[in-house]
């Protein structure tokens, strides 16, 4: 057992929709947004992660760019493969694999089926995993931001990703209530590409949506230090030709708006749902806010307006579920909430 022990090495692992974080010896060792370019007559990988990033609506027809995980869930498993594959090569520096078994530890939405559930796992264990364990996302982020979650106190986690947005309440080790909806990142990008569309008349990709979220979004259409207006640039759907354009944080407020209700509706249907007792502990202890739609502009305050509870942003939340995945790998004997 020591000798496979000195051939396995572990890794913790946040597959997400809009990026992929890999965690090996305590260190965040891969940062790379979750999507594969493929060579379209021999089906080779031509990248991974950032590289493929910046190829996204630039290719030609040989080129295709897939994203492998679509709502928190693996849409496309031979990409989902070859992008862990991929990833794992990373960990040494492109060098060769020399180590036989992985053990690994890959976090997964909570409103996720026992189909996704095997697609996630086979995957793994394709890419040269012996041991798959999975933790549920809420119960990550919730392990990552420092809560003790084997406590009998109530705590609500919210974690808003790119596909998903899993709303859940953690006591004793396990999920007692949780909601899990696909309103998430991806849903305010193509907001934005619509808003675009229809009030500016102008076309943009994907990416530039992303840009600008980053940049200027906000979920309140006034901020106490707002952002400055931001240059886009985009092709002009009345004469066909490139412009560019100013956006400013109180439009993208107002389109984001109907999708952050949607959160704001699954956040109250959480709380109707939970037990009494632990009503009273959230009471004390509020709502915290994990993932990268946690960074957006006056969510906190948003959220803290409509529940009347106090409202705390994890720091670092982009990386709340990984810091928690990475925990649950060095406890595995002693996590129960671990499922094989």
């Amino acid at each position: 057992m020591g000798l496979f022990n000195w051939f396995t090495q572990e890794v913790a692992i946040d597959l997400g929709t809009a990026n992929t974080l890999i965690i090996h010896n305590d260190k965040v060792v891969v940062d790379e947004p979750s999507i594969v370019a493929f060579d379209r007559q021999t089906n080779k990988i031509i990248a991974i992660g950032r590289q493929a990033m910046q190829m996204e609506g630039k290719t030609h027809d040989n080129i295709r760019t897939v994203r492998p995980l679509k709502d928190g869930v693996i849409a496309d498993f031979n990409a989902a493969e070859a992008m862990i594959k991929g990833m794992i090569r990373m960990l040494n520096g492109g060098k060769g694999w020399m180590f036989p078994s992985l053990r690994m530890v890959i976090c997964i939405p909570s409103g996720i089926t026992e189909v996704e559930k095997r697609a996630v796992r086979d995957s793994a264990e394709i890419a040269g995993a012996k041991e798959v364990y999975l933790i549920h996302e809420p119960m990550a982020a919730a392990v990552g931001i420092g809560i003790d979650v084997e406590e009998p106190m109530g705590n609500m986690i919210i974690d808003i990703g790119g596909g998903t947005t899993e709303i859940a309440v953690i006591a004793l080790s396990g999920i007692v209530c949780d909601q899990s909806i696909r309103v998430a990142g991806d849903n305010f990008d193509s907001d934005i590409v619509n808003y675009i569309r229809r009030q500016h008349n102008i076309m943009i990709g994907d990416r530039t949506a992303e840009k600008i979220k980053i940049e200027v979004g906000a979920a309140l259409p006034e901020l106490s230090d707002p952002p400055a207006d931001f240059a886009v640039q985009g092709r002009d759907l009345m004469t066909g030709v490139p412009k560019q354009i100013t956006v400013s944080y109180t439009e993208i407020a107002h389109c984001l708006d109907k999708s952050i209700s949607k959160i704001e509706e699954a956040i109250l249907k959480a709380l109707e749902i939970t037990p009494p007792e632990l009503s009273a502990d959230i009471y004390q202890t509020g709502i915290y806010l994990t993932g990268g739609g946690a960074l957006l502009r006056g969510l906190d305050k948003r959220v803290a307006a409509k529940t009347k509870l106090p409202v705390h942003v994890a720091e670092d939340p982009l990386r709340a579920v990984v810091r928690g995945t990475g925990i649950a790998l060095k406890n595995i004997g002693s996590y129960k909430f671990l499922m094989q």
